[in-house]
């Protein structure tokens, strides 16, 4: 019997004893990489976390100051708990201003400002992005520079005009005001994704007929409706925090709003942190509120822009 060429059988040999050695290395590459993979998740967990409780310590001071009597806060400061759970400090704080009327104040400013401002960032920004009207360049740059000035410098001109027509002391001021500041930004942003929508879309809208407004109401609104949600829901929260311009317009205790009520409870003298810890908490609830009814809208349209 042929016991075949002996250079072929080492060969063989040594190719056998290669594979285990080649799979111990696959093995010991797979359980670093592993081992360094849980690592990297545990170090970023850990930072997330510091965030999170960076980011939730003033909302921490606020809760337990707000239920302390100002000789705890004297005595033990603001960062131990209250010996004795009260609520003293949203008492005395309700009690000095018309909670209801500066609630449904903001609540209107807000929501007003939220749904006028999207809708004529939509029509503009479908004017600009799909009509591409003539100069739309230069009145994009336009929006961009009015978002960036100062809220300091219309102080003069706003207060003046809004004097001039009779709106001075009015909710429907600052309404005018932040539906057309927020629907600069809107209009700035909403353009600039209006202007990479699909064009063949649009011309099998016109071939069956749709004019300019069908195409916006069934084909455009569809397709840009989380985006819109996701538009109307940070008006609302920026339109909400605004203190510079209806501190100025505003000027009535019955036609203010949440924060600056909040604003006038520090006196010359003396200051209440208890007090304002209370009213922080009250003016901070709506827009929590808000955030947790429209969270789920808020991922639906960050998701939907991710995948367009």
């Amino acid at each position: 019997m042929s016991t075949g060429n002996p250079k072929r059988l080492k060969r063989g040999k040594c190719k056998k004893k290669k594979i285990p050695v080649l799979k111990k290395e696959k093995m010991e590459r797979s359980s670093a990489s592993s081992v360094r993979n849980a690592v990297i998740k545990y170090c970023v967990l850990v930072l997330v976390l510091l965030v999170a409780m960076l980011m939730l310590a003033p909302l921490y001071l606020v809760v337990i100051n707000s239920f302390k009597d100002p000789a705890d806060y004297s005595i033990n400061g603001p960062v131990a708990f209250p010996e004795n759970w009260t609520t003293g400090a949203f008492n005395r704080y309700l009690g000095a201003v018309n909670f209801p009327r500066l609630l449904w104040n903001s609540v209107l400013i807000s929501g007003v400002t939220a749904l006028v401002g999207t809708v004529i960032s939509l029509f503009s920004a479908y004017a600009l992005g799909i009509g591409r009207i003539k100069g739309r360049t230069g009145l994009i740059f336009v929006l961009l520079i009015a978002t960036m000035l100062p809220q300091e410098a219309l102080l003069y001109p706003l207060f003046y005009g809004a004097q001039g027509i009779g709106l001075h002391n009015s909710v429907w001021s600052v309404i005018i005001i932040f539906s057309i500041l927020q629907a600069a930004m809107g209009t700035y942003l909403l353009a600039s994704v209006m202007s990479t929508f699909p064009r063949e879309v649009l011309e099998a809208a016109q071939v069956d007929g749709a004019g300019r407004f069908r195409v916006l109401i069934s084909v455009v609104y569809p397709i840009m409706r989380p985006s819109l949600a996701v538009l109307m829901v940070f008006f609302f929260v920026w339109t909400w925090n605004e203190f510079l311009i209806p501190m100025i317009m505003l000027v009535g205790p019955d036609s203010q709003t949440l924060p600056i009520a909040l604003a006038n409870l520090k006196g010359q003298n003396t200051l209440d942190v208890t007090q304002m810890a209370a009213a922080s908490l009250l003016s901070l609830l709506p827009t929590l509120m808000f955030f947790a009814f429209f969270q789920r809208t808020l991922t639906r349209g960050v998701a939907a822009g991710s995948v367009k």
